[in-house]
């Protein structure tokens, strides 16, 4: 064989294989879209019941890094290291799930099929959509530039790769206008926002450099917090502290060069004011992921993923589930509403599975610990009709040290322990303890 003949066949040979490797075929009991805080989740709990291909889990996720996002807001305070939110992905997916480093790019839920970007096949019997949201930030024009600008004072602690910038440009903020944004979308962690702002002013406070400089929490809500107890708090904090929140207002422009934010007034679309500031954080606009809020089949006419919103199955294919921000149930998404969606879906999943009546329903339980500055923290604990759930036999709308402990060092310990091994299903445990307590003492329903 002559040397050129040689190349040739060996080079058919190569492009043979990697078409081969490129067009894998995969089949599995369950299939987990996405690893994040859900994914993570529900692949350690079924994979403990199915083991071996291809009755096994396949998790399919592109990232090589796993982030516990609700640190970010301690990061961006200064308090923790981004680090101390990251582990590598495969060191918190379980080890009998079999990993796919690989994103879906087309659902055939009508053959029980996804394909992956390298054009890979995977069939399952099961599948748990948990993609998330998505951060939009080319959205709001400026943004993007802002961000990268060092000098125009533009930061959020809502992306890995800018959270770590925050605080510093918190310390170098001397006097003018600090303003703060919630978008006009859903949004991950919906206190987050609001968290960042208070950690700022508590922060200047601290430095003496609070008569300086004017704080703004601009909100295209039209409350601050949506659970009336907290948000009384949340309005009493504002005001003591001189932070001035304006609701129904949307961040559609920034002018970095100028230091400058345009707000559409959202009860008058055609009314705009700009505002100079010496900080913007933005936290920027999110939905569902374009590949799922394409597939029309699988979503409602948001693009959110349409499932029952107590029993977390789908609402036309039902070997499809979903939990966590890209689906379409109307709770606070935070990492506690995925805790207490977990434990339900498992149970419903193995009872479907068994061909038995799914028993577990998701009443909309989710939490938000929120900081309102060092050492300082109202833990919200509530449900779909938006009234508390709290845990603890105290008033859980108060600022208290306690609860901020909790934050910033048994919630993170949690997760990674426990919560993404599979272990941990929310606090409904302690609240039935607790709550006999509250019922022995008459000093709790005083103070609520």
């Amino acid at each position: 064989m002559s040397t050129l003949t040689g190349n040739v066949f060996m080079i058919s040979k190569m492009m043979n294989f990697t078409t081969h490797i490129r067009h894998a075929h995969h089949k599995c009991k369950i299939l987990v879209i996405g690893g994040g805080c859900g994914g993570c989740t529900m692949a350690a709990k079924l994979s403990k019941n199915f083991g071996e291909a291809p009755n096994h889990v396949i998790v399919l996720e592109p990232s090589e890094d796993h982030y516990y996002q609700p640190l970010f807001t301690l990061v961006g305070g200064g308090i923790k290291p981004l680090e101390a939110s990251r582990r590598p992905m495969k060191d918190v997916l379980p080890q009998k799930a079999q990993w796919i480093k690989d994103r879906v790019t087309f659902f055939r839920p009508n053959n029980n099929e996804v394909t992956t970007s390298r054009g890979d096949t995977i069939q399952y019997e099961v599948m748990i959509v948990a993609m998330g949201l998505e951060l939009y930030w080319d959205q709001i024009p400026g943004l993007l530039e802002g961000l990268s600008n060092p000098d125009a004072q533009i930061c959020s602690i809502y992306g890995s790769n800018t959270v770590s910038q925050v605080y510093d440009k918190i310390r170098k903020t001397n006097n003018g206008t600090a303003v703060f944004t919630f978008p006009n979308t859903p949004v991950k962690c919906p206190g987050a926002p609001q968290k960042i702002a208070y950690l700022a002013e508590d922060y200047w406070s601290r430095e003496k450099k609070r008569d300086s400089i004017d704080i703004v929490y601009n909100t295209s809500l039209p409350v601050i917090f949506g659970v009336k107890k907290y948000a009384d708090a949340l309005w009493n904090i504002c005001k003591q502290r001189n932070i001035q929140v304006n609701v129904r207002k949307n961040l559609i422009e920034i002018r970095p060069n100028h230091k400058e934010a345009v707000f559409q007034d959202l009860d008058n679309p055609d009314q705009t004011k700009t505002v100079k500031y010496s900080l913007l954080h933005v936290t920027p606009p999110m939905g569902v992921p374009e590949t799922l809020k394409t597939q029309r089949d699988l979503t409602n006419a948001a693009g959110f993923l349409d499932i029952d919103p107590k029993t977390l199955q789908h609402n036309k294919f039902k070997n499809v589930y979903g939990l966590g921000d890209c689906t379409s149930t109307p709770n606070s998404k935070t990492m506690a509403a995925i805790a207490s969606q977990s434990h339900v879906l498992y149970k419903n999943i193995l009872d479907d599975l068994a061909n038995k009546k799914m028993r577990m329903v998701y009443d909309g339980y989710a939490s938000c610990p929120l900081v309102t500055g060092y050492g300082k923290c109202i833990l919200a604990e509530f449900n779909y009709e938006l009234k508390p759930k709290e845990t603890f036999p105290v008033n859980q709308g108060r600022e208290m040290y306690f609860t901020y402990l909790l934050k910033e060092y048994f919630f993170p310990f949690l997760y990674w322990n426990f919560m993404l091994r599979g272990n941990w299903n929310g606090p409904e445990i302690f609240r039935k303890v607790f709550s006999i307590i509250k019922k022995k003492d008459p000093l709790y329903e005083a103070a609520k």
